[in-house]
């Protein structure tokens, strides 16, 4: 089976997310999309994350429906903070006849000579990339020899970053929150 794996912080998933990684395992090689809960992104700050376990709750709740799209806490027993190839590695051993692939944005491949060992990443995995909105100039980014497809994914510009600042203004954010996610976060109180 070929899967990609879409890794985020979550904080929380949205229909950003899910349009996506839905996108990807409909109209992609892909059989399934696991969007991978990482615990803590090296290159963002902790302090704004919810509790690994909740964020990990609100993507179980949002993928539900979805029999192509799994929730995964496979990062959440491995040494912290974590770094994609050694995921890559640890998911390899333990499922040697899966193929995984890495689902990212324009803007991660622009940025991937930043990830640690990324020429591993480059060599051993087919990287399926969406678009991003940028400028002329941040489109243009470089050209690794590694394998990887361009996805012509809807472009969807909601981030987790504004949900949470809409949702300590008291906005009507629901349409971009998959229903149970946003009865798990109004129930629970958070981003408030």
């Amino acid at each position: 089976m070929k899967i990609g794996l879409f890794f985020g912080t979550f904080n929380p998933i949205h229909m950003g997310h899910m349009i996506i990684g839905n996108y990807m395992a409909e109209y992609s090689d892909l059989d399934e999309v696991w969007f991978v809960v990482t615990p803590h992104n090296p290159l963002k700050k902790k302090n704004s994350l919810l509790a690994d376990l909740h964020r990990y709750r609100m993507v179980e709740e949002a993928t539900e429906d979805f029999s192509k799209l799994k929730p995964s806490n496979i990062e959440f027993g491995l040494p912290q903070p974590n770094y994609t190839v050694n995921t890559l590695a640890y998911l390899q051993e333990k499922y040697p006849e899966e193929e995984f692939c890495l689902i990212m944005g324009e803007d991660n491949l622009q940025s991937l000579h930043k990830w640690k060992n990324f020429e591993v990443l480059l060599e051993n995995y087919s990287l399926y990339v969406y678009p991003r909105m940028f400028s002329e100039k941040q489109a243009n980014f470089v050209n690794y020899k590694g394998k990887y497809k361009l996805i012509d994914a809807p472009i969807v510009e909601i981030s987790s970053t504004f949900i949470r600042k809409a949702i300590k203004q008291k906005k009507d954010i629901r349409p971009m929150l998959p229903e149970r996610v946003w009865k798990y976060i109004d129930q629970m109180n958070f981003y408030k």
